[in-house]
């Protein structure tokens, strides 16, 4: 279908971004991986001997060739056998039912989701979405946005600017310095998200394998279901209901909302610095910034980021406020939330994809940063007061403040103030020599050392 006419606009304007998802969080991606799971189920069961069947590597790999050669069109016949079942995970039983038919594997045809209900496959098809999702998308592209913030911290680390604190001027800073904050706090949060490991139940109808202790009754079922979560990189949840509860879930979505509230603060930074002319927009010989107003350069990339992660972060809450309640042993409303586990991870590759094009357009306007300290000689006061409680002075802070408070005040103001301060001369000598774009204290080497 073309583009133009999808209503989500991840799937039409910015389908160029986020169709690096479909593999992974697709309601194709979703049958495939649940396909995957079954499969897998099974032919554990044949290894450790539980189920009174054998196959040799041959049919082994015949098993396996359905996982690896399923494509959409595979999909489209289990969507088909849906629309009779009316249930999504069934329609996969009878779909493998019929792939086992055409490799003469039909004896195994009454193991397949044997002692499974539906949610032991979905909790460990999402999981694995949300695994390598992370892994060869999120954590990729999240880690090209903190190299970028690298770079322009280095690039930047000695370029002073004046700091606003409550909108008003403040203490210097660099340009690099206020770069390097996004990339560490970005990079801290990712510390915490890595560290998480989700966790997958395998423990049938209501979380206690009763029907595998009828069927099996000297199969040490919490052990061999353990170690089947585990091959998958997942870990194990042993007390559930019917459903995994999806707890450390939402934490995992909790850190990703953080990370993107950073990267949403380094826009809205960038966007008011942009504004108050610290920085400058590469421009584009046929680009437009306005159909009326021909000077514009408008910073829409960065606005674009912010409202796209609004966007993700709002089905966020939505989904951590609810996913980790369900009504008794289950009921379906996790069921419908999960599948815009795709449109979070949409919206947020937008926003880092959009952040990344801000940053690549933008150029520090040095000339402006150096007026505006030069117009700011006040912000001198935090220093010149912490020099007079170093003498011994009493009340330095009030000097200072009765001096500069909600007044401007020049240089040479600031300088005969200085001269007259009852303090060691060398003190006197280094504070008239200090200016404001001098007057950036360990800016430089924190960048360096982080």
């Amino acid at each position: 279908m073309d583009t133009l006419l999808n209503i989500s606009p991840i799937d039409g304007r910015y389908y160029e971004t986020t169709k690096v998802l479909n593999p992974y969080l697709s309601e194709y991606a979703l049958i495939k991986y649940r396909t995957t799971i079954e499969i897998k189920w099974l032919i554990y069961l044949l290894e450790k001997k539980v189920i009174d069947e054998k196959i040799n590597d041959k049919e082994k790999k015949e098993l396996l060739k359905i996982i690896d050669d399923f494509n959409l069109e595979e999909a489209k016949k289990i969507k088909e056998i849906e629309k009779i079942t009316k249930h999504d995970v069934k329609a996969i039983e009878y779909y493998l039912r019929d792939k086992l038919e055409i490799l003469h594997l039909s004896r195994l045809n009454p193991f397949i989701h044997i002692m499974l209900t539906s949610e032991d496959i979905n909790n460990v098809s999402y999981n694995l979405m949300l695994q390598d999702t992370l892994n060869n998308l999120y954590y990729p592209k999240i880690n090209s946005l903190t190299d970028k913030l690298h770079e322009l911290s280095n690039e930047y680390k000695s370029i002073p600017m004046l700091s606003h604190t409550h909108g008003q001027p403040a203490t210097p800073t660099t340009v690099g310095k206020e770069f390097k904050v996004f990339e560490y706090r970005i990079k801290s949060v990712l510390t915490y998200l890595k560290n998480i490991k989700l966790k997958s139940k395998f423990s049938g109808a209501v979380g206690n394998y009763n029907c595998h202790v009828i069927a099996y009754p000297n199969i040490d079922w919490i052990e061999l279901t353990k170690d089947f979560i585990n091959s998958l990189n997942l870990e194990y949840n042993p007390v559930t209901t019917q459903i995994e509860s999806h707890d450390i879930l939402c934490l995992l979505l909790n850190n990703i909302k953080i990370i993107n509230n950073i990267i949403k603060d380094c826009n809205s930074d960038m966007w008011l610095y942009i504004s108050n002319n610290y920085f400058h927009e590469k421009t584009k010989e046929n680009e437009v910034g306005s159909s009326v107003m021909p000077h514009k350069v408008n910073p829409i990339n960065h606005e674009n980021s912010i409202a796209n992660i609004e966007i993700a972060n709002s089905i966020i809450d939505a989904l951590v406020n609810n996913l980790s309640i369900s009504r008794m042993q289950r009921d379906l409303t996790d069921s419908s939330k999960l599948r815009n586990l795709g449109v979070i991870f949409a919206h947020t590759l937008i926003s880092i994809n959009q952040t990344l094009i801000a940053l690549d357009k933008i150029v520090v306007n040095e000339k402006y940063l150096r007026n505006e300290l030069d117009n700011n000689y006040i912000i001198l006061s935090e220093a010149i007061q912490t020099v007079l409680r170093k003498n011994k002075v009493d009340n330095a802070y009030e000097l200072l403040k009765d001096l500069s408070r909600g007044k401007e005040v020049t240089k040479d103001e600031l300088h005969d103030f200085i001269k007259n301060l009852p303090i060691d001369k060398e003190d006197i000598k280094t504070l008239l020599d200090l200016e404001p774009q001098s007057y950036i204290g360990l800016s430089s080497k924190i960048v360096d050392n982080n």
